[in-house]
């Protein structure tokens, strides 16, 4: 008789606030195929953080429906991963409410991705505040032992961490402390070469638009700033395109030195990551279109994963409640 292994449980979320760009595939969604293999992999649509930035309803649900595509044709599969909708889980937002009378106004004002949001022009709102409590909720609900996340976000799973700590002290030992899958994921840069390539900054690659979209977006990608003529030599460690070339070939160090020795110009070089990156996504465009096809399809996927992961959550709002003394007392019938 074979002993039957148990998986680690992992979760992660992602906001249908826009089109999959390849920030969002390179630093994350290439891990999340590679993790449902792994691990009991969860991963949400995290429609109640998308609130602080999508204010209209029709919208967030196009948004939503969209990014389910999106994450299906990258190559997630719902026999091997859960993939729900937050919001048809209000228990998330029940958690995250009951971890806000643990947590500290000091230890979400602190948090860098609320200031740079703010900077970046969202409204501040409490929901953006409090964004990183709903998130800790959103990950130890399931009690999810482990969080796919680069290096450079190990702080913010840290407030996580910190916030766990505190419930269980006041209440008992119910969460585990997540932990990181640190991944490869890499810190992809915009089309301005500043900032990280995010929706809000206005500087994505979209990478399921059309093949001319793709290509327009390319050509306008700040490059080095010193080369001003086609014969003047380029830095390709500040040419966010040199930079780009790492992910879509081989020879990236020989466009690399083509650019460091004047032999190729920014347009060639530019040219052929737009090329790259059209062929790279096409089989998943095709794929996409095709599921997109059938109008059902999104929803029976999420209902599938709410129901795979309900009796998780459930079990976990048992000892919750009955930790905190909310809500009908454990036995009770009527």
């Amino acid at each position: 008789m074979t002993e039957t292994t148990v998986r680690e449980r992992v979760f992660s979320g992602i906001q249908p606030s826009g089109a999959s760009h390849l920030g969002n595939y390179l630093g994350a969604q290439v891990n999340y195929v590679a993790l449902q293999d792994q691990y009991e992999a969860i991963y949400g649509i995290v429609d109640y953080h998308a609130l602080t930035s999508v204010h209209e309803g029709e919208q967030m649900r196009r948004l939503t429906h969209e990014m389910v595509l999106d994450l299906l044709a990258v190559g997630l599969d719902p026999d091997h991963c859960a993939l729900i909708r937050q919001s048809d889980l209000p228990e998330h937002a029940e958690l995250a409410w009951i971890f806000n009378t643990c947590v500290p106004v000091s230890w979400v004002e602190r948090t860098p991705t609320y200031k740079e949001k703010r900077d970046e022009g969202v409204e501040n709102s409490m929901g953006l505040l409090d964004y990183p409590v709903l998130q800790a909720a959103d990950i130890v609900i399931y009690k999810a032992s482990r969080v796919p996340i680069g290096k450079d976000q190990a702080a913010h799973l840290e407030l996580s961490r910190e916030i766990v700590r505190a419930f269980n002290r006041r209440y008992g030992p119910i969460f585990p402390e997540p932990q990181a899958v640190f991944t490869d994921a890499p810190v992809v840069l915009g089309t301005d070469g500043v900032r990280k390539m995010s929706k809000s900054a206005g500087n994505t690659i979209p990478i399921f638009a059309d093949p001319d979209e793709i290509r327009r977006i390319v050509q306008k990608m700040v490059t080095d700033p010193q080369r001003i003529k086609r014969t003047d030599p380029g830095r390709p460690e500040v040419c966010n395109v040199c930079q780009l070339h790492r992910f879509f070939g081989e020879d990236y160090l020989q466009i690399q030195d083509g650019e460091r020795t004047a032999r190729t110009g920014c347009v060639e070089t530019k040219e052929l990551l737009a090329e790259r990156i059209i062929e790279r996504f096409r089989p998943m465009r095709v794929r996409r279109e095709e599921l997109a096809a059938d109008p059902g399809h999104v929803e029976r996927v999420l209902a599938a994963g709410a129901a795979k992961v309900r009796p998780i959550l459930e079990a976990t709002m048992r000892e919750v409640r009955e930790a905190t003394g909310i809500g009908r007392p454990a036995g009770t019938t009527s």
